[in-house]
């Protein structure tokens, strides 16, 4: 799962589902808790999980830059964090290994900021080519390669045969669907399938306007985009 933007009813949903399922192992792609949302209470949740989690661009921007240099969602959420929830975000590394086939990323492999199976150009934003998504993966052997950033559920394989797999958003989906998104993989088969579960997204906004936040982002979780 991946980019849950401190959305806690989302995230609630999720674990739900996937203890249903009874999952191996939930990994966590990053982009945490700046929604703005329930930044305090989404670490609060996480953090006794233990979950192979790596950095995205909003941790590492919660943790290197000013407060006056942050957008609004990272402002926010650098406010709400107490000093042993900085800690753990500090803890993630960028990149995550497992089992030597699977490699974890937030952006791309070298950025958390550049998207891997989207290209933004001239034309605007479109899904990337294999040819360009080849070229961002370069020098990676992993077998599977799952990244977040773009809160778009895609997939690709490439021509040798790795898996290019993005779970689309927990908190903030980008497709058009308002439910929460994430993957399952079965490592054994080589399968893998997109999840959409439903949540409380009333009560979530209603936690939103209580804090003052702004409408544009309220509105938002309404429509998926």
């Amino acid at each position: 799962m991946t980019d849950i933007h401190g959305n806690l009813a989302a995230l609630d949903a999720v674990l739900r589902d996937i203890e249903r399922r009874a999952v191996d192992m939930t990994v966590n792609l990053g982009d945490v808790v700046s929604g703005p949302l329930l930044p305090r209470a989404t670490a609060e949740r996480l953090m006794p999980l233990g979950l192979p989690t790596i950095r995205g661009n909003h941790e590492r921007q919660i943790l290197t830059q000013s407060l006056g240099e942050l957008g609004e969602s990272d402002h926010f959420a650098a406010l709400e964090l107490l000093d042993e929830q900085r800690a753990w975000l500090a803890s993630f590394p960028e990149t995550l290994a497992l089992d030597g086939d699977v490699l974890l990323c937030h952006g791309t492999p070298q950025n958390d900021l550049d998207y891997l199976l989207e290209t933004i150009d001239a034309d605007g934003f479109r899904p990337a080519t294999v040819a360009e998504v080849v070229e961002r993966t370069a020098g990676c052997t992993a077998r599977l390669i799952a990244c977040g950033h773009s809160h778009l559920p895609r997939a690709m394989r490439l021509r040798n045969g790795t898996m290019v797999l993005n779970p689309g958003s927990v908190g903030q989906p980008r497709d058009n669907d308002a439910r929460a998104s994430f993957a399952i993989l079965d490592t054994d088969k080589r399968t893998w399938r997109y999840e959409r579960v439903s949540y409380p997204i009333e009560l979530t906004q209603s936690q939103m306007r209580d804090a003052h936040l702004p409408r544009r982002l309220i509105d938002r979780l309404s429509f998926g985009w």
